[in-house]
């Protein structure tokens, strides 16, 4: 069956599901700053992870349906990326994981701290945990190895266009740009499709070009 995920989501609108075997990534626009979240799921277990659970909590429990939420992960501390946790913690009893900078910051308490290198697992299926340090002090991306190709979830860090908004603070980006640039622009291939945290998603290779240039920007 070929693949027909865009990536190309709107608030109120359906919800787009792509086959990256043996896992399934569910992305739901959400909420009025335009927020993604992330189902992914196991299709050999059943197992299920949200990446942040950002807005409309009833939308939410309706794209999980009948399946048993396992982890909620949080990308970063910023409000916008977690106004529906308190509800989708008290409806699926799912203990939620952030890095330990950003953790603090959170309405719920947080069960499991992860940090760089850490593994993330969704049944059979294993992601890793790659801090990025600027948009904020405890920001994390995900990294699955499909069978077809790497996946990120970058939260705020990575966007089609440029890196995450550091409010103008050069230290702030600097640290973005060369963490992105070392741990995800060095190490990936061009192929590594980029699921950020609001709007449409890219590929590594349709970026790299312009590394050069946002750097030299400043944003």
């Amino acid at each position: 069956m070929p693949d027909t995920y865009t990536g190309t989501v709107s608030v109120g609108g359906p919800s787009d599901t792509r086959d990256a075997g043996p896992m399934t990534i569910t992305k739901v626009a959400v909420g009025p700053m335009d927020n993604n979240a992330y189902f992914l799921r196991c299709t050999n277990t059943g197992a299920v992870l949200l990446i942040d659970a950002a807005n409309e909590p009833d939308r939410l429990l309706h794209e999980l349906g009948d399946d048993r939420l396992g982890e909620i992960l949080t990308t970063h501390q910023h409000g916008d990326h977690w106004q529906a946790l308190p509800e989708m913690v008290a409806a699926t009893g799912a203990p939620v994981a952030a890095h330990p900078l950003d953790a603090g910051a959170l309405p719920v308490d947080v069960a499991r701290l992860v940090e760089d290198g850490d593994t993330v697992r969704v049944g059979d299926c294993t992601l890793e945990a790659i801090h990025l340090v600027g948009h904020t002090p405890g920001s994390i991306a995900l990294l699955y190895q499909g069978p077809d190709r790497p996946h990120l979830f970058t939260g705020d860090c990575l966007f089609p266009g440029g890196v995450g908004n550091t409010q103008e603070d050069r230290d702030r980006f600097e640290s973005l740009i060369n963490d992105v640039t070392k741990k995800v622009f060095d190490r990936l291939p061009d192929e590594t499709w980029v699921y950020p945290g609001h709007g449409g998603d890219t590929t590594l290779g349709a970026e790299r070009p312009h590394l050069d240039e946002w750097r030299s920007r400043g944003w």
